[in-house]
């Protein structure tokens, strides 16, 4: 036991280094590089950098010669139905609660004439496009597919912080503690992208700090909610999902606001008012996580021994 615990302490080392240093030096591409942050090169670096949790994931196991035994990868969707619809049209549902009831608390940021919107459509060169039908669409695109439209991108993530940090924490740690430790390495990871204003932008008070404790606070947040159900289905698709659609519409919210707000606070989810929703869902989750889901650290070491308890 003491030697199977050394070495998963060793692979979640090997891992944690291998993610962070990776991404990091893609995200550093951008300066390095001279690129302005939101340019479509930038974006470009960006979705990369996406990618190298997963292939963290990967390297650890050759490195470690652990094997590719549960990657997590399976859906489960039997007997989870319906979970899995929960799931698709849940999180949109809680992104429209939590925009709604940010301007709620601050009617004043409210724009009905969709003044950011517009400045977009003109800023894109297209003529006589109605930013009402725009709206629409985009709207039907968001609560569609927006559970699937970035999911490659997501799964880069997940098969990393999902699918191969936390089963490794919940080894040492409780549920609860490996839940939250797995949101705070993934803010830390942020950190560079956070710096060049990712999210938050860069004229706020408390630059960078607050931004990046922002931060860290939401991919905690998400991170309990996206964990928590991993952990119940024993896969990380559900985990990419939710990231999708957090992708997806984050952001949403900014259409309706107007300019002045206080990015640490909202509109989108990544401020703490904005986040509401997520957060109370996140503490409840995290409770139930503490009462039910011990049982399930059989799991985590079933992934240090393989397919068929094989090491």
């Amino acid at each position: 036991m003491e030697h199977e615990k050394l070495t998963a302490k060793k692979r979640l080392i090997i891992f944690i280094a291998l993610t962070i240093i990776l991404a990091w030096i893609v995200f550093l591409l951008v300066p390095i590089c001279g690129l302005t942050y939101g340019s479509g090169a930038a974006a470009v670096i960006l979705a990369v950098a996406m990618f190298m949790p997963a292939l963290s994931n990967l390297l650890t196991r050759l490195i470690t010669k652990e094997g590719f035994g549960n990657m997590y990868l399976r859906p489960h969707f039997k007997g989870h139905v319906k979970e899995y619809l929960l799931l698709y049209f849940g999180p949109t549902v809680l992104l429209v609660l939590s925009g709604a009831l940010y301007f709620l608390i601050f009617p004043g940021s409210f724009d009905p004439e969709l003044t950011n919107l517009k400045g977009m459509v003109a800023s894109s060169g297209k003529q006589g496009l109605d930013v009402s039908t725009l709206l629409i669409v985009q709207a039907l695109i968001f609560v569609v597919i927006g559970p699937i439209v970035n999911i490659i991108p997501t799964m880069g993530e997940e098969l990393g912080w999902r699918g191969y940090l936390l089963p490794k924490l919940r080894i040492f740690l409780s549920d609860r503690t490996a839940l939250i430790i797995t949101g705070a390495i993934w803010g830390i990871w942020h950190l560079p992208v956070i710096v060049m204003g990712h999210n938050y932008g860069t004229g706020y008070w408390g630059y960078p700090w607050l931004g990046i404790l922002a931060m860290i606070v939401f991919c905690v947040v998400l991170g309990i909610i996206e964990g928590y159900i991993s952990i119940k289905l024993e896969s990380v698709i559900p985990a990419a999902m939710i990231h999708s659609t957090v992708n997806a519409g984050a952001a949403l919210p900014i259409i309706f606001a107007k300019s002045g707000y206080n990015p640490l606070l909202g509109p989108a989810i990544t401020g703490l008012i904005g986040g509401l929703p997520f957060i109370v869902l996140a503490i409840i989750l995290l409770i139930k996580a503490g009462r039910k889901m011990t049982l399930g650290k059989n799991e985590a070491h079933r992934q240090e021994e393989g397919p068929l308890g094989q090491k």
